[in-house]
């Protein structure tokens, strides 16, 4: 008897910790972002695979092009997920929903977050992030407003010259006015924010295009929202990179990518963000991965995730 209550207490014990235990999950969009958000898992952060057979969890329905293209999930401290995601390439709101297990989603809605910029052209790859310094989320993006920054009008993509801007919020129903988050001179997108004790990280591409950079750096902070150091050389390779997302995988910090000349992710790795490696050969993602968001879930939740199998026709 006291052999089997000492197997029930460890058999007791190898449960709970597989409770506890964190798996990878990432969010992506496929083609232009037309039938919603995907989702992938990863025990190791090498292999990913897709969720509910590669099929989408949320038809997007905000916007008037009604796109759901880089898809950002945060999981909140009180537990719930929080997304948003472009809408459109010539809109000034952004998509939001929440969820209690990515799963059933609430109503889409639209953040009008340039909405008051007459000259505004878009409203690109938003993010969120919860800052527990002052308790708020704060949401980034980039946006062209022409003639704004004259410096890099000849620098861009056609029409595009993009500075990144932000909102805060508590609860996604009230929004600060929107301020300029990041200018340091060239043509930005993409910015993605991380903790690394007590500064903020951002990663992001510089969207230069002439002469064509195209590639992820790095810069930080104190302060959330203001007084990023210059950027760092490019972390990336000479392949052109977009849509990086970061993840702490053990001693590394991990970026993924989109590789989206070659239609395929790429990941970079470094142990102090100054020196990375190159490991887009060891990541496998599923078929059609665009860049999204990765972050983290605990087993149970995973599970209902294995078993969801959801059609949209």
């Amino acid at each position: 008897m006291k052999y089997f209550l000492l197997l029930l207490m460890m058999l007791s014990q190898i449960l709970i910790s597989q409770s506890n235990q964190n798996f990878f999950l990432f969010s992506y969009f496929t083609g232009n972002g037309e039938d919603g958000l995907h989702l992938a898992y990863s025990e190791d952060g090498y292999e990913w695979k897709s969720l509910n057979g590669n099929k989408t969890f949320l038809k997007p329905t905000a916007g008037k092009d009604k796109l759901m293209r880089d898809p950002c999930i945060i999981q909140g401290p009180k537990g719930k997920f929080h997304m948003v995601w472009t809408v459109s390439w010539n809109e000034k709101v952004i998509g939001y929903a929440s969820s209690e297990d990515l799963i059933h989603w609430s109503e889409q809605q639209e953040i009008p977050v340039m909405v008051h910029e007459e000259e505004a052209k878009n409203s690109w790859a938003p993010e969120i992030f919860f800052d527990p310094k002052s308790k708020k989320y704060i949401i980034i993006w980039s946006t062209t407003i022409p003639g704004r920054f004259p410096e890099g009008e000849k620098t861009g993509d056609s029409k595009y010259n993009h500075r990144m801007y932000y909102v805060t919020t508590r609860d996604f129903k009230k929004f600060s006015n929107t301020k300029l988050f990041f200018e340091q001179g060239f043509n930005v997108i993409d910015g993605t924010l991380a903790h690394n004790g007590e500064d903020y990280l951002l990663f992001l591409k510089d969207e230069t295009r002439y002469p064509p950079e195209k590639n992820i750096r790095v810069t930080s902070s104190k302060n959330l929202t203001k007084g990023y150091a210059p950027v760092s050389k490019p972390i990336t390779g000479n392949y052109w990179a977009e849509g990086p997302t970061v993840l702490k995988n053990g001693d590394y910090w991990w970026v993924y990518f989109d590789q989206y000349r070659r239609k395929k992710m790429g990941a970079v790795r470094s142990k102090d963000l100054i020196h990375w490696e190159d490991v887009s050969d060891r990541v496998r993602f599923p078929k059609g991965t665009r860049h999204g968001t990765i972050f983290t879930v605990k087993k149970d939740l995973l599970d209902k995730l294995l078993k969801t199998d959801l059609s949209y026709e």
